[in-house]
């Protein structure tokens, strides 16, 4: 399948995915009212979709194939992580997501707490038909998601935060999500448990690379991120290349990153820029990024070719594409 063709299918795929989550939440806006007419804006705002598509794909990919057997999970984990979103702008107070206002600032804080829990909610209930051992998965990923927040907020402009502590927050945080979707996916369709640790292994590789990219994008400025250049570092958020220059730099040099880290503003930008590049910070990261999806990619060839392989690799791909 080339490029194309497989962008395509994955529109395709996302709009099948946009059109159950509309339908789901105009019949709970008739039941819910307020709550469910505010917290389904958000959720239908835009996004990629990354979560539920690779539900979708990996479903497929482990053998099943009553696609609306897994339309459920795939949308539980979308609603999951949009409830993860409100939550963040809220702790990060951020006015905008993805080019439109947060709740929060639409609606007041307290209702945005609530909003934020409605919609995790509305997405454990659609996990909650599956067995036992799915909604395990979920619970288990929703606890780590929770757990990495808790560790994130302790290291806020913590200049001490280790590389290993960073990857702890995303592993919990960002990659634990698409590992989760993807296992109960494979779990869902049934496949045996050495495939479902294997696709749990994919979301996780692919997940770490997608974080490091925005971490990248975050610095050199992006507007696919959908938020303003730097909001890391003005919110204190300890990223790797950050990290990794803190842990290379040395004298003068690190003293002064140190210095733009605590108090930041946009004079300091092109500084922070060098610095990072001195210390081989940004190219670092990018190995990294290539690191993970080479790994995601491995683990995707012990499974039969099909157009969900195929799909799944062009989501790598993507991933890859966003970083250059």
């Amino acid at each position: 399948m080339d490029a194309d063709s497989a962008m395509d299918r994955l529109e395709e795929i996302r709009v099948i995915i946009n059109a159950n989550l509309e339908s789901l939440i105009a019949e709970q806006r008739a039941i819910y009212g307020e709550v469910a007419e505010v917290s389904g804006k958000i959720l239908l705002a835009g996004g990629k979709r990354l979560r539920p598509i690779i539900s979708y794909l990996v479903y497929q990919l482990a053998g099943g194939e009553d696609l609306d057997e897994i339309l459920p999970l795939a949308m539980a984990f979308e609603l999951i992580h949009t409830a993860t979103l409100v939550h963040d702008d809220i702790n990060d107070k951020s006015n905008m997501r993805r080019g439109n206002p947060t709740m929060h600032s639409i609606v007041g804080q307290s209702k945005a707490i609530i909003g934020g829990d409605w919609l995790f909610v509305q997405g454990f209930g659609l996990g909650g038909i599956y067995d036992e051992d799915v909604v395990n998965v979920m619970a288990e990923c929703c606890a780590k998601i929770a757990s990495a927040e808790f560790m994130q907020i302790d290291h806020v402009l913590n200049l001490a935060t280790s590389p290993e502590d960073y990857l702890e927050i995303v592993r919990g945080k960002t990659a634990g999500p698409f590992a989760a979707a993807a296992k109960g996916a494979a779990m869902v369709a049934n496949t045996a448990k050495k495939d479902c640790d294997n696709f749990f292994e994919f979301g996780m590789q692919l997940g770490i690379a997608f974080q490091l990219v925005d971490d990248l994008l975050d610095i050199v400025g992006d507007e696919r991120i959908g938020k303003t250049r730097g909001s890391d570092v003005y919110e204190g958020k300890m990223t790797l290349p950050l990290i990794h220059a803190l842990t290379i730099l040395h004298g003068e040099q690190r003293d002064e990153l140190a210095e733009i880290i605590k108090d930041f503003d946009d004079s300091k930008f092109d500084r922070l820029i060098q610095l990072l590049k001195i210390g081989g910070s940004l190219n670092y990261s990018e190995i990294l990024v290539n690191n993970h999806l080479d790994r995601a990619l491995e683990l995707l060839q012990d499974f039969k070719e099909s157009e969900a392989r195929d799909l799944l690799k062009q989501i790598v791909k993507m991933v890859k594409e966003r970083s250059s």
